[in-house]
């Protein structure tokens, strides 16, 4: 065998992880799922090669085979546009779902592609949908999912309509950490791997306007700026300026009275 064909050996048993050992497993199955209803999902579940930056997990146009929930890195999608343009709705952080949109006509309206390495898990649609109807608890899940998404858009939606520039792009920001600390990471520390014209087409705002609100709040003392890398100094100043309940005894909160 010559040796780039070796490099590229993978070992399936070092890529296997099952969804019982996974960290994210809380975010994507209901809990306490019983162990055989566990080895059913298992068997569903299908772990994919890393994505490089840059490659794509599925394209507009594409039928439906599979959703995915990234293990670990960022995806971002895109709606194209007619212009050779595109419209940026959404990026899927570790133990979120991409390919919902899918579902309605067996179709993907948008592109799927990985801002950074990316692992997923590839779930096939029509399987899942055999063992969430012997799981009861899983197709309950599976609707929480959605619906989350939903939300989300909704919310999305309703922030570009309403909001203003500022609101709009702490209000990001603030969304950023709460997911992260849901997938079981910093919060506060973000890691700002989509592009700045990507956050300004995300928000519906010209990149200038996104570089000067972000040197603003800087100013302000609410984060801090080097590259690519957000630091959030004071959580409740941004939970305040994106109009969002500031929750006593949360992570960012302990975390500013401690000076942390």
């Amino acid at each position: 065998m010559a040796p780039d064909q070796h490099e590229r050996v993978v070992d399936l048993r070092r890529l296997r992880r099952s969804c019982r050992e996974c960290s994210l497993r809380t975010l994507c199955l209901p809990a306490g799922i019983p162990p055989a209803d566990m080895e059913q999902l298992d068997r569903v579940v299908q772990s994919r090669l890393p994505l490089d930056r840059g490659q794509s997990l599925f394209r507009a146009g594409d039928r439906l085979e599979h959703l995915y929930a990234a293990r670990s890195g960022t995806l971002r999608t895109a709606q194209p546009g007619s212009e050779g343009d595109e419209q940026v709705i959404g990026f899927h952080l570790p133990g979120e779902l991409a390919g919902l949109e899918a579902i309605s006509d067996d179709t993907h309206h948008c592109d799927a592609v990985a801002l950074e390495r990316t692992s997923v898990c590839a779930v096939p649609f029509g399987r899942l949908q055999e063992v969430a109807a012997r799981v009861p608890a899983l197709q309950s899940q599976f609707h929480r999912l959605i619906s989350r998404e939903l939300v989300q858009d909704q919310q999305h939606l309703i922030a570009l309509g309403r909001r203003t520039a500022r609101e709009r792009l702490a209000l990001f920001l603030h969304s950023l950490a709460q997911r992260l600390e849901a997938s079981g990471l910093d919060g506060c520390e973000l890691r700002l791997v989509m592009s700045r014209d990507d956050i300004a087409n995300y928000l519906g705002l010209a990149l200038e306007t996104v570089s000067r609100l972000l040197t603003k709040l800087t100013e302000e003392g609410v984060i801090d700026v080097e590259r690519r890398r957000v630091r959030i100094v004071d959580p409740v100043a941004l939970a305040r300026v994106a109009g969002q309940p500031v929750i006593a005894g949360g992570t960012g909160e302990r975390d500013r009275e401690h000076g942390s």
